[in-house]
């Protein structure tokens, strides 16, 4: 739950090899312990963890941590996004370190396959995470109306806080979102919510003059230029214990009650579905709205036209977001490169030598394009990730014993 104070488990601190020990990894410095922040005396997961574990044995913090504590992330894919969900999920778990239980909504021909694949991954990889499948399902209003909604499926997201009753929060990305950090990071956004936030999205633009909404949209919409709903951080329990502002009636509606007839009153102004009810919602509800910066959710209008994401140039991108079918065309060969390397990468394969290194030469051959020519803000990131996960690697499963 979002109201727990998570702590990570501190690393060993141990000396590193240099680049002479392991072909093809850079050495890493030296870390010192974290200092204890105040209010570390409380019991969270590390505490648990530490618990669970006898003296000697390594650390496996997702086998240990109790349901409650998981991350939560669902994604709907229906038609041809089998392989794209599988992608995305796959970057899930290469990096992250908590536990994760995925809620996958599907069409009934697509189940078998997903169960297929996922059962499929390695051992080490299947202990992080549970997943389960749904069925595609509208609890409120006309179903043939909702499937219809811009894309088809699309707006299943709406129903997320009605049928996933016992989930308290939740993270919802769309089918062509990649992780280039550990979910963990994005998790920890939660705690940033006040007392009346209920969910975290960013902007759809970050130059509000050039973006759609601004220029376009015959619809409310949130702020100066709208949010994107395709990466959202959820606090389901508020949600369904909110009673919403709205244009329809002077008192307040709970979510479920609200969705069909706003959508009745704004189907004909509305052109991308159920984001733009989203920010709708939301232009009624502001102070319901935490807005986290693009890093968060990077898609190709934050370079296509020169660089305008400037957390993302300062810190690199944490999660990306292919939209418009960029990973699968070549209008965009950058995201395209990072796309295939996550997905054509063995899951036992050094992750510098079988991931970063090619991903460094692919990225040569797109710096023609303007999104190209920032390699920096795509691989910092992951470079960083990556490098955590070796240390973890070898400190917790080789052991600081056998680092010299």
């Amino acid at each position: 739950p979002a109201s727990v104070t998570q702590r990570h488990p501190a690393r060993v601190p141990a000396r590193l090899p240099g680049p002479h020990a392991l072909p093809g990894v850079p050495g890493a410095r030296r870390r010192r312990p974290q200092h204890p922040r105040l209010g570390a005396g409380r019991r969270g997961a590390a505490s648990l963890e530490k618990l669970a574990r006898r003296a000697g044995q390594p650390r496996h913090f997702h086998a240990v941590l109790p349901p409650e504590l998981w991350i939560h992330l669902a994604v709907v894919a229906c038609g041809s996004r089998l392989e794209e969900t599988l992608v995305m999920l796959k970057s899930a778990v290469l990096f992250s370190h908590r536990k994760m239980q995925f809620h996958i909504f599907t069409e009934d021909a697509l189940k078998p396959e997903f169960d297929k694949q996922l059962r499929q991954w390695p051992d080490s990889y299947m202990k992080k995470f549970e997943h389960r499948i749904y069925p595609i399902t509208f609890p409120v209003g006309n179903s043939q109306e909702w499937k219809k909604l811009f894309k088809p499926c699309a707006a299943q997201r709406l129903f997320l806080p009605v049928i996933l009753k016992d989930v308290d929060s939740l993270l919802y990305v769309d089918t062509d979102v990649l992780f280039l950090r550990p979910v963990d990071d994005i998790w920890k956004l939660l705690r940033q919510f006040n007392s009346t936030q209920l969910a975290a999205m960013a902007p759809e633009h970050e130059i509000p003059k050039i973006g759609w909404y601004s220029r376009f949209a015959r619809h409310p919409f949130y702020g100066s230029a709208g949010v994107n709903s395709g990466v959202m951080l959820m606090n389901l329990t508020r949600i369904r214990n909110t009673q919403f502002k709205n244009s329809m009636i002077p008192t307040g509606l709970a979510w479920e009650d609200m969705l069909y007839p706003l959508y009745q009153k704004y189907k004909n102004a509305i052109t991308w579905g159920d984001q733009d009810l989203l920010n709708i919602i939301f232009y009624f509800n502001p102070e319901c709205l935490h807005v986290f910066p693009c890093q968060w959710n990077y898609r190709p209008d934050h370079c296509m036209y020169g660089s305008n994401c400037k957390e993302a140039e300062r810190e690199g991108v944490s999660v990306l977001h292919g939209n418009r079918g960029v990973y699968h065309d070549d209008k965009q060969p950058t995201f395209r490169a990072l796309y295939e390397a996550i997905r054509d990468f063995p899951f036992q394969d050094n992750l510098f030598q079988s991931m970063y290194y090619p991903l460094q030469l692919k990225f040569l051959e797109t710096v023609h394009t303007l999104c190209g020519r920032i390699p920096q803000v795509f691989l910092k990131q992951i470079e960083k990730t990556m490098r955590r996960a070796y240390e973890r690697h070898v400190i917790i499963h080789v052991g600081p014993n056998y680092m010299h």
